[in-house]
């Protein structure tokens, strides 16, 4: 079994909008997210980049750790909690993001029981080249114009 959870997977929130050509293989992960299996973060930040869409990544990183041993299963769990505490941190803009790509994944022992630790890093896919500019941004912008 191949591990899905490595350094440069990309989980993606499924009904991002995307490019209508961009062509890729992914599988269900859990609740609204999706794993991409053909491309890892380079290849997917290619091909986005030659749709002429932004495939932004954001420097701070967030950390999930739980007890077990180094198993795929414990490294979708370890995953799926990282995903749970993006989503509940509302003080932070990460939960506005529509990918994670996976930068660590640690495996260590303390006092004897194993744990595995995933690191990764929020990424946003989307058309414009401005983090989040959106069309009431848009439209502010030309009322602001008009009135100078």
């Amino acid at each position: 079994m191949t591990e899905r959870i490595k350094p440069g997977t990309i989980l993606i929130k499924e009904g991002t909008p995307l490019p209508e050509w961009l062509q890729f293989e992914s599988e269900h992960y859990s609740s609204g997210w999706r794993s991409v299996t053909n491309l890892d973060a380079h290849g997917l930040d290619r091909k986005i980049g030659e749709a002429g869409w932004t495939f932004f990544f954001m420097a701070g990183e967030v950390k999930a750790t739980v007890i077990g041993s180094d198993s795929e299963r414990t490294r979708l769990r370890a995953a799926k909690n990282l995903i749970v505490n993006l989503q509940a941190d509302r003080s932070n803009q990460s939960n506005t993001f529509n990918c994670l790509e996976i930068a660590h994944v640690a495996v260590k022992r303390f006092l004897g029981t194993p744990y595995v630790t995933v690191s990764a890093h929020p990424r946003h896919i989307q058309e414009s080249m401005f983090l989040f500019h959106s069309e009431n941004h848009t439209e502010w912008d030309r009322a602001k114009l008009a009135a100078a």
